[in-house]
């Protein structure tokens, strides 16, 4: 994993923190919805980055993530926050997390794309510079 890649899965872990940490500040349109469930979505969209980090090395990487990931916070739920915290307990929440999850395969695989397009365009004109027209071609 280079250096760029795991800074932007940390950052995108503190992202979804940030969200966790402020859903309770949202006022809005769906504000129920993003009460009781955006503490899902974000969690699971940062646990998934982490799992990104932790699986990097094994094939397919991504989909692994995601699967460690809903693994991990579908038995946050199922075990009642695993006895450190306490969990209310709503079927909703598996889905949820699986929202959360599945957003963050999305970014993920967005942005993976975005930055392979950057690198070989970057490759191609940096392999065509200095390079001079043929003469009288």
């Amino acid at each position: 994993m280079t250096r760029a890649h795991k800074v932007r899965n940390i950052c995108f872990t503190l992202l979804g923190a940030a969200a966790l940490v402020l859903k309770e500040q949202y006022t809005g349109p769906l504000e129920g919805i993003i009460y009781s469930y955006g503490g899902n979505v974000s969690a699971s969209f940062a646990v998934y980055f982490i799992a990104g980090i932790l699986t990097y090395q094994l094939r397919p990487s991504k989909l692994l993530a995601a699967a460690v990931a809903l693994l991990v916070v579908e038995l946050f739920e199922a075990l009642d926050g695993f006895g450190v915290m306490a969990n209310v307990y709503d079927r909703a929440d598996f889905a949820a997390n699986a929202v959360g999850t599945g957003l963050a395969l999305a970014v993920d695989a967005a942005v993976s794309g975005i930055s392979a397009r950057r690198s070989e365009r970057g490759e191609r004109s940096d392999a065509g510079e200095g390079e001079q027209p043929a003469a009288g071609g």
